[in-house]
């Protein structure tokens, strides 16, 4: 898990491969690389990174979407995952903008 200040921060100072997960789709946080729904992370593994210990930000609109989405990629070998706490709602009550 991860805070939407802390992630704001890292935002700031590097390029993050940052997902949505919600279904159904939302407004995406600004600087979302790729929507793809939680349940529905097989369809797509051909657009997720290739080097798999990239570290990837994930987010849907309170977090538990987000939870099953981390889930199914720990699952097809991706480690280093990050989801927001709170989702998409938390980015918004922090005052952070959205496409």
């Amino acid at each position: 898990m991860i805070t939407a200040t802390e992630l704001n921060r890292i935002m700031q100072n590097e390029d993050i491969f940052l997902v949505d997960v919600h279904s159904p789709e939302q407004q995406h946080i600004k600087g979302t690389d790729l929507f793809i729904p939680y349940n529905e992370i097989d369809n797509y593994k051909d657009t997720l990174p290739k080097d798999k210990n990239t570290a990837i930000y994930l987010y849907c609109a309170g977090g538990p979407m987000g939870n099953a989405a981390a889930r199914s990629l720990h699952e097809i070998g991706y480690p280093n995952l990050f989801n927001l706490e709170g989702g998409a709602k938390a980015w918004q009550k922090a005052g952070f903008s959205f496409e």
